[in-house]
């Protein structure tokens, strides 16, 4: 499954398409006024005591409704599940058919007799360079980066190929992730170079792979990686073969490492976070192993669609949306009629926490809405440089080296 939210670029895109005028904030909070140099008088305290009063009044009553309307939306979305597994028919009755509650009461007031207190320091996000540090100390390896671009997107293309992918799927879904003309290393956050710009998460490469999901592929399909560059090593003259067999060696280290705690994305998020997690995610970077585990995100929603009997082939947008709300209420989405697309909240898709980190989600308000967007986004980002080249070599995918069989990939 995956689980991430949309990258920063092509968010901001979405949310600049998808922004309401008439749209609120949760909860705005005020600027703090500038330290006081005596004790605040009488009067004031009364003061902020009379705004905190009627604010927490206001809070008890918008938490009293969202906490209702987020049960009805977990109590409904059980009862889809329900539906599915008894092969019952799902009716529109079983979404909730409102949007979420927003707070419009005041403003939590500041305490005048508070201190001031400064803002903790941004929490600091691995960069390629971390990865490729951590890949060198714990491993001793040093990823096969590409001469060019084009060098690493002709691998892509060919594994993507060989895995069933279309051209739609693997152009459109690139050119959302990374902005359309993204490198193989482009970060979440740092698409674009600028002053002061900082990583806002370690999702990395064409497809924005987290380093949790990168742990989590080793462990799931590693050993299948193993067998398609033996394969692959096998093949070539003794110098390369060697070469490449040493890789391999590195790759079961790291998939043994992987396979240290439950399968799990908790237990994998946790080990994603150490040195030699921070190791596994930089395998993104090379060459022969980077390309698998890029395409393998996407393979990985497409087979669950097809094991729950989806067969239809996943259009660019609506992969995204497994991408987005998770690959089970992804599926849901695309099961859905296009008339209810019209009514039903994005929010039935969403936990309340993700909806909350998620402004897209609630800008769009309606399914249609958002999956209209993310089509719009994947159409302007296309246009760009980047993305024309991987059409093109996806065009000329017969070119390249004999096919290799991924994980899932559909038998032809």
């Amino acid at each position: 499954m995956w689980r991430w939210s949309i990258r920063s670029r092509c968010g901001w895109a979405l949310a600049a398409l998808l922004l309401s005028p008439h749209q609120h904030a949760s909860a705005q909070a005020p600027e703090r006024p500038a330290a006081a140099t005596t004790a605040p008088s009488a009067a004031a305290m009364a003061e902020y005591r009379r705004k905190f009063e009627e604010y927490a009044a206001a809070r008890r009553k918008y938490e009293a409704e969202a906490d209702a309307y987020w049960r009805s939306v977990s109590d409904k979305r059980r009862l889809r599940h329900a539906k599915l597994r008894n092969n019952q028919e799902i009716l529109l009755s079983d979404y909730v058919l409102t949007q979420p509650p927003v707070y419009v009461g005041p403003p939590k007031p500041v305490d005048p007799s508070a201190p001031i207190e400064e803002a903790p320091p941004r929490k600091y996000v691995p960069v390629v360079a971390d990865f490729l540090r951590a890949a060198a100390k714990e491993f001793n390896f040093v990823p096969q980066q590409p001469r060019n671009e084009i060098e690493y997107k002709r691998a892509y293309v060919k594994v993507a190929a060989a895995a069933g992918l279309t051209k739609e799927q693997v152009v459109r879904i690139y050119a959302f992730e990374s902005g359309g003309d993204g490198k193989y290393d482009v970060q979440a956050g740092l698409e674009q170079p600028k002053p002061g710009a900082r990583a806002i998460s370690t999702a990395l490469g064409y497809n924005q792979l987290l380093a949790t999901n990168s742990v989590e592929l080793l462990a799931e399909k590693g050993d299948q990686f193993s067998k398609i560059l033996s394969a692959k090593a096998a093949a070539l003259p003794e110098e390369a073969k060697k070469t490449l067999q040493k890789k391999i060696a590195v790759l079961k280290n790291m998939i043994t490492f992987c396979r240290s705690v439950p399968d799990s994305w908790s237990e994998h998020d946790r080990l994603a976070k150490t040195p030699k997690g921070l190791a596994v995610h930089a395998l993104n970077l090379d060459m022969d192993i980077g390309p698998l585990l890029q395409t393998q995100k996407l393979l990985d929603s497409s087979v669950f669609a097809r094991a729950q009997g989806y067969g239809a082939i996943l259009s660019a947008a609506e992969l995204e949306m497994m991408n987005l709300t998770g690959d089970g209420n992804g599926l849901d989405i695309l099961r859905m009629p296009p008339a209810w697309r019209e009514r039903v909240p994005t929010s039935n898709f969403f936990q309340p926490g993700g909806y909350e980190r998620n402004p897209i989600a609630g800008r769009s308000g309606i399914v249609s809405k958002l999956i209209a967007a993310t089509n719009a986004v994947m159409d302007q980002e296309s246009k760009l440089q980047g993305a024309k080249d991987l059409a093109a070599l996806f065009a000329n995918k017969h070119d390249s080296q004999s096919e290799v069989m991924m994980p899932g990939a559909p038998v032809r």
